[in-house]
């Protein structure tokens, strides 16, 4: 039974993720996204920010769109924590009553989103890959009531092979974590100033607090390939590591980068951050290349948003080709070097 009565509640919240005072993309993503469903519901979109020191970053959220910044800060905030952190939103929630909370489904998220629903009492539907507002259920059964303007969450399940719809019309709010590069971001406004409400609920050390000993941060030269706006993706297909050096060359001769699907991770050909899909990352660039890959659906929900998807694949029936804006069937060993050829040749002919 929730704390909260479904009655009382209202707004869209979003809780804007930040690390070392820097806020993160998905923050913005789902702002963007509250800004959609708050619209039907006549609500406004509120961004929770917590940490220390963190106050400055509030007119960022509300470039983006957040009608209002819920800021709670305290020195005990500094470094993501579970305690604190799930203290702090926990405590946002029972206080501003929001009909529905949306979480990063990130590290933090992750561990963060779950813990807060336990705290509050409501049900949590988790990597939301869609977010929309409708009825449920979504087809009227007789002898049961169809509940209007509910939040319905849906994910994929069991591996991937069948999609999900969630809703949980009984309890608030309705919590959901959201993978990052799902959702759009706004285009900011520059310039727009936040409405800031401060709330600070006390912090109490317990034996819950872990004691942060160190912070190791990795450095990687690599470019986030959630970040690149061309994408040079190889599968199983491309045959080994020391073939992918053909879709190096592509990508430099483009001005892209190299990804892969979770087959060529799971061989060791490649690390775990390049990897695009449902298990990896959700990309959306300008050009999405699909080299030796089948297009299985746990792939295709990682890229199948990118603007222009090009398929190069030797089987004429691959899946890959049915998402697929241009669809090259033959062997890609002659293919992408002939490509990487005609492009070098066009650069150095302007």
């Amino acid at each position: 039974m929730s704390l909260l009565k479904v009655e009382e509640c209202k707004g869209v919240f979003v809780f804007a993720q930040q690390v070392d005072n820097v806020l993160s993309g998905i923050s913005f993503e789902l702002i963007g996204k509250a800004k959609d469903l708050a619209a039907p519901l006549n609500a406004e979109v509120s961004a929770v920010l917590i940490g220390s020191g963190v106050k400055d970053l509030a007119d960022q959220l509300a470039e983006y769109g957040a009608d209002r910044v819920i800021v709670v800060d305290d020195p005990e905030l500094k470094d993501y924590r579970t305690e604190p952190y799930a203290h702090a939103l926990s405590e946002v929630i029972l206080k501003y009553k929001p009909e529905i909370m949306l979480v990063g489904a990130t590290a933090i998220g992750r561990d963060l989103g779950p813990t807060v629903s336990a705290r509050v009492q409501t049900g949590l539907t988790a990597d939301c890959t869609q977010l929309d507002i409708g009825d449920f259920p979504l087809v009227a059964v007789e002898g049961q009531e169809q509940k209007h303007n509910q939040l319905l969450m849906t994910r994929p399940a069991f591996g991937g092979n069948t999609i999900a719809t969630i809703a949980c019309p009984g309890d608030r709010p309705q919590m959901a974590t959201v993978r990052p590069g799902v959702m759009q971001k706004l285009e900011p406004k520059k310039g727009a100033k936040a409405n800031v409400e401060e709330f600070n609920p006390g912090f109490t050390p317990n034996n819950r607090y872990v004691e942060i000993q160190e912070i190791v941060k990795a450095v990687s030269n690599a470019v986030d390939i959630m970040d690149a706006k061309i994408l040079v993706s190889g599968g199983r297909g491309v045959g080994s590591p020391e073939n992918f050096k053909i879709l190096e060359d592509l990508a430099e001769a483009i001005g892209g980068t190299v990804s892969c699907s979770r087959a060529v991770v799971d061989s060791g050909w490649k690390p775990k951050d390049l990897q695009v899909g449902q298990t990896g990352k959700t990309v959306r660039p300008h050009v999405y290349f699909a080299i030796g890959i089948s297009g299985a659906i746990q792939h295709v929900a990682g890229m199948e948003e990118s603007d222009i998807i090009i398929a190069i694949n030797k089987d004429e029936n691959a899946p890959i080709f049915d998402v697929a804006d241009y669809g090259v069937v033959g062997d890609l060993n002659k293919i992408v070097p002939a490509l990487t050829e005609q492009i070098k040749a066009a650069k150095a002919a302007k």
